[in-house]
């Protein structure tokens, strides 16, 4: 299967199953780039779509349970060439999944778009999503992407106006992310009913499907928005295990898949109950 049709593979297959997507974010590298490929294959076996974190030295959309996972991963010398690395291994691993690399413009700017766009096209990546990269300045590399078949993902968020949901709905592709929050990862969701509306504000103008993230830590949140949101995005919670079992990677994989599998059940509640999608 092509790496533009993967993401909309995986959220067809949920929509069919009648539940939403679960997107599991580790940052590549930490705590070290030969660790990090036992702690992302462990997520990638319990989650639909995995996003993988390039570590960045000013992550400024990031709390500091992501911004501590860059130093490390830069401290521990991870490069490109890692993330790549990384990011072929799950493929191998997991066929169908879908992958997504996050991370901040700087990355692919310093490598040269072109490569960037081949090396992720190469290691089996579906998409990419640059979080200083709004929709208004997209075409900075939407050709480049676009011609490699990688989905251009752009954020949303409660305070995005009509003008740029509309932006994103014309010009991003894969999905949407729509930023529960005004602020950054790990800080406290905001109040379910305020993000339905907004998801509901989101669908009116597109078809791409919508996840929502940022401040979900705990199944029961999963549960509330998978109630009404095409995936959850979870970041912060997943990568606090790498710090919660320093030194003892079995012991992080194996929490990182038993929290992944909290949430997916919660998750599939949601549907059995009724209120998904």
């Amino acid at each position: 299967m092509s790496p533009i049709d993967r993401l909309t593979a995986r959220f067809a297959a949920c929509r069919a199953a009648g539940r939403a997507a679960l997107v599991g974010y580790l940052t590549a590298g930490d705590p070290d780039p030969a660790d990090s490929e036992a702690l992302l294959q462990s997520l990638a076996s319990e989650v639909d779509i995995l996003e993988i974190g390039m570590p960045f030295s000013d992550p400024m959309a990031d709390g500091p349970v992501i911004q501590a996972a860059s130093e490390r991963s830069l401290a521990a010398g991870t490069h490109m060439d890692d993330v790549f690395r990384l990011a072929e291994a799950v493929r191998k691993a997991q066929p169908d999944i879908g992958i997504v690399l996050m991370g901040y413009a700087n990355t692919p700017y310093a490598m040269g778009f072109e490569r960037f766009a081949e090396r992720a096209r190469e290691s089996g990546v579906d998409g990419v999503l640059l979080v200083d990269i709004p929709p208004e300045e997209g075409a900075l590399c939407r050709d480049v992407l676009k011609s490699r078949g990688l989905h251009q993902i752009f954020l949303l968020s409660p305070t995005s106006t009509d003008r740029r949901i509309g932006l994103v709905a014309e010009n991003g592709s894969g999905f949407i992310y729509y930023v529960s929050l005004t602020g950054i990862t790990g800080a406290e969701m905001g109040e379910v009913g305020q993000v339905r509306e907004s998801v509901e504000r989101i669908r009116a103008r597109t078809e791409l499907p919508v996840c929502v993230g940022f401040g979900i830590k705990s199944p029961s949140q999963a549960e509330a928005v998978a109630a009404f949101a095409d995936g959850v995005v979870v970041g912060s919670h997943f990568v606090a295990q790498v710090t919660a079992h320093a030194g003892d990677i079995g012991a992080a994989g194996a929490a990182i898949r038993t929290a992944a599998s909290a949430m997916h059940k919660a998750m599939a509640h949601a549907s059995v109950a009724g209120e998904v999608i």
